[in-house]
């Protein structure tokens, strides 16, 4: 199946970031396969932060109250690197996940429509990610990227699952405490790879 791919997926994208409600309509009366949806939307769509993450520092430096923040090119790369590969992880075990728990909560499992549900949800933090090129404003643009991203979520959990209305709140809360788990693990170590390629040092930058 091609749906994600090409012409399909960046279809999709849109129809996610403009109109969710119904572009998870459409996505639940023909789900990608899991492998597929993963290979070819989540691969290719989750590098544009790790890249644009790099390129914008290297390329306009990066400040905090006027402190400029320094790290190695070594580090950078070791960071997003990191932090490219475990949001891929992460993805899969929230599917995963998702796909288990979802009889708990009133629901059905069916792995290809949890692995859609994550992935495509996951579509506007993953375009913000373009705004690290400016890495100023890829901190609040990532806020906002990633809340209306868990807003996604929210909207294409009972049609991807089938969890009746009266439990997506509970369905939802247990799968936000899943997120914010692989968040701070993910963050812990994508900081321990960024350490191998040198200390973070600081300069003050008066305007």
């Amino acid at each position: 199946m091609d749906a994600g791919q090409g012409a399909g997926g960046l279809s999709r994208a849109v129809s996610l970031l403009l109109h969710p409600s119904g572009a998870w309509d459409r996505i639940a009366e023909r789900p990608a396969d899991a492998r597929a949806v993963f290979l070819r939307y989540a691969v290719p769509l989750a590098a544009i932060p790790a890249v644009c993450s790099v390129v914008g520092v290297l390329t306009f430096g990066f400040n905090i109250a006027n402190v400029g923040v320094h790290m190695s090119v070594v580090g950078l790369i070791l960071g997003a690197l990191a932090n490219y590969a475990l949001t891929l992880a992460a993805v899969w075990a929230l599917a995963v996940f998702i796909d288990l728990t979802a009889p708990a909560f009133g629901g059905v499992r069916g792995r290809d429509a949890a692995f859609n549900l994550v992935i495509y949800a996951a579509t506007a933090m993953w375009v913000g990610g373009l705004s690290e090129i400016y890495p100023s404003v890829g901190i609040p643009v990532g806020i906002l990227a990633g809340l209306y991203s868990l807003y996604a979520l929210y909207q294409g959990l009972p049609k991807m699952m089938g969890v009746p209305e009266d439990r997506r709140l509970t369905a939802y809360a247990a799968i936000l405490i899943a997120i914010a788990v692989l968040a701070v693990g993910r963050g812990m170590i994508t900081a321990k790879a960024a350490e191998l390629g040198g200390p973070l040092s600081a300069s003050y930058a008066p305007r």
